[in-house]
């Protein structure tokens, strides 16, 4: 072994350890870990634990969820073709979330390590810079339940670029067969297996003739995606009853709004592929382009350039996604409503780590600047261990004082009856806390529910809909949070046992609660007048190992 690959090794090893290290805290502190609440706690952690005790991990496509809503459809959840629902039947909560984190983070490195040593970074000497880079890449906060649908993309890039170049091998194939069982065709995969079918055409338009293996690995990737999540064709292709998605409305912003947003995501991001690129890597790229533009090697760094102008227009697409342009198109074609397209911006994290790699390598062709390659790689990796979930939520609730489960026990029991028997439903609080806990509840947070159904549950809340407009907007033009709004808490959901709030003036129809087989209310707060709404405050439960003090209401 030369000295370099000895080198390149020892920094492999080092960089293995940092994410070890970087994904301990879910093993050692467990439930006293504190982790994301936006789409992970507040929901899809809930829904792992409720699909795991369904026993319908594998069932029919028409078949039902009873806990949710009086039963939300299974294709609700996801297919059980994904890895990730099988942690979560074999393991307790934290050590499946631990473990994917982990399976995340190890093959995020190894696929940004071989797209770079393969394709953008081949030069010997430059370890550095790959492994740098990489390292960085598997730390970037990302959608937990994600997995590998944005960090997965290097790795798939790697096999792609290799077969394109009439090279590709088993293990290539292997690449494109595993990674739709830990990923989600709509939640990344679409967009890149579409941006692969550009580069295509674009190769067959330029050159004149057909890759057709580089073809058939698209088609080959694709055909998996559709047969692993074939719960999603089918809701798409044969299931006719209205859901709550058939009323998402999204173009809505001026031309200025979009135009403000456009820069707002090409600087700052976006909370489901959190980049973390503002003070190192946005720098680089520019300074990058700028000695490029300098040394007029434009056509030399063709591919940065390229990549440069890309990454800022899948910004302005995302943001323009969402200007009122496009209604009368939306109208016209209702799937321009229902499938998000904005998330193009997606492709982002795989290429805003690539211009850092090939801008630090440009960088370190100026003489002058090559010390200073080393610092920016480390400011940015020690910018991303910063932010760990344990650092990042340590003023958030643990997930053991989130889901509260000796509280809850402590509910169940004051009622006393079998959990199915009856319904309840959360005030200023989320519900998949009392989901996680076993209780069957008529709210849910779910972005494909029975359109009927939101109509149903809108009843309960039609009133103080009427008082408040950012929420009548919220829950008609969205609705996948389906829970019981109130004018006074507005969209807020995690009132702490601390908190000093009250509901002055709760009017809900209590009536089609009723009728839907509602018997409690779990509030976060006290309701001054809850006789008023045939409320009676049953008991108060608080916990020191909660966040919450659970103010128990029964249906008069």
């Amino acid at each position: 072994m030369s000295y370099l690959q000895e080198k390149e090794s020892k920094y492999i090893i080092l960089s293995l350890l940092v994410i070890s290290l970087f994904v301990s805290p879910y093993f050692v502190l467990g439930n006293d870990a504190h982790i994301r609440v936006h789409d992970n706690l507040d929901s899809n952690l809930a829904w792992y634990k409720i699909l795991a005790e369904s026993g319908q991990i594998a069932g029919s496509a028409e078949s039902l969820l009873p806990q949710v809503i009086s039963g939300v459809p299974r294709n609700a959840f996801g297919t059980e073709f994904s890895l990730i629902v099988w942690l979560y039947v074999w393991f307790p909560t934290m050590i499946a979330y631990g473990v994917s984190q982990a399976i995340t983070r190890f093959f995020a490195f190894f696929g940004m390590y071989l797209l770079l040593k393969d394709h953008f970074i081949p030069e010997k000497g430059r370890s550095l810079i790959r492994i740098g880079t990489a390292l960085a890449f598997a730390l970037t906060p990302f959608w937990p339940s994600g997995m590998l649908s944005t960090l997965g993309m290097p790795l798939a890039l790697w096999a792609f670029l290799h077969i394109r170049q009439g090279n590709g091998k088993w293990s290539h194939y292997l690449t494109l067969t595993l990674l739709p069982f830990y990923s989600s065709i709509v939640l990344g995969f679409f967009f890149f297996l579409s941006a692969m079918g550009l580069l295509w055409i674009s190769d067959a338009i330029r050159k004149k003739a057909f890759n057709w293996r580089f073809l058939i690995a698209i088609v080959y990737m694709t055909a998996v995606y559709l047969i692993t999540d074939y719960r999603l064709v089918y809701s798409f292709l044969f299931d006719s009853e209205p859901n709550s998605r058939d009323e998402y409305f999204h173009a809505r912003l001026s031309f200025f709004e979009s135009v403000r947003l456009t820069f707002k995501n090409f600087i700052l991001g976006h909370t489901h592929v959190m980049t973390l690129h503002t003070l190192i890597i946005l720098p680089v790229t520019i300074a990058a382009m700028l000695l490029v533009w300098k040394h007029r090697k434009l056509k030399n760094e063709r591919i940065f350039v390229l990549l440069f102008l890309l990454n800022f227009l899948l910004s302005a697409w995302y943001a323009f996604w969402f200007y009122k342009g496009w209604v009368t198109l939306t109208e016209r074609f209702h799937f321009l409503d229902t499938f998000n397209f904005a998330r193009y911006h997606f492709l982002r994290p795989l290429i805003l780590y690539i211009l850092f790699a090939v801008g630090l390598r440009i960088i370190w062709e100026e003489k002058l600047f090559q010390k200073a390659v080393p610092l920016l790689l480390g400011a940015q990796i020690i910018l991303l261990l910063f932010s760990n979930e344990e650092i990042v939520h340590r003023k958030k609730p643990s997930v053991s004082e989130f889901y509260a489960v000796e509280q809850f026990e402590a509910i169940k029991d004051h009622i006393g009856k079998p959990q199915s028997s009856y319904r309840i439903a959360s005030i200023g609080l989320h519900p998949a806390i009392a989901q996680y806990n076993g209780f069957y509840t008529l709210d849910t947070y779910n972005n494909f529910y029975p359109l009927r159904y939101k109509y149903q549950f809108r009843k309960i809340i039609e009133n103080e809909l009427e008082k408040n407009q950012e929420i009548r907007t919220y829950f008609d033009e969205w609705g996948g949070r389906c829970y019981l709004f109130t004018d006074e808490l507005g969209k807020h959901y995690m009132f702490k046992k601390n908190s000093k709030k009250r509901i002055k003036d709760l009017d809900i129809n209590i009536e089609p609660f009723k009728q839907m087989g509602g018997e409690y209310i779990f509030s976060a707060v006290p309701i001054d007048n809850a006789l008023e709404n045939n409320l009676s405050l049953d008991a108060t439960f608080t916990s020191d190992a909660s966040a919450w003090k659970i103010y128990l209401y029964e249906v008069l």
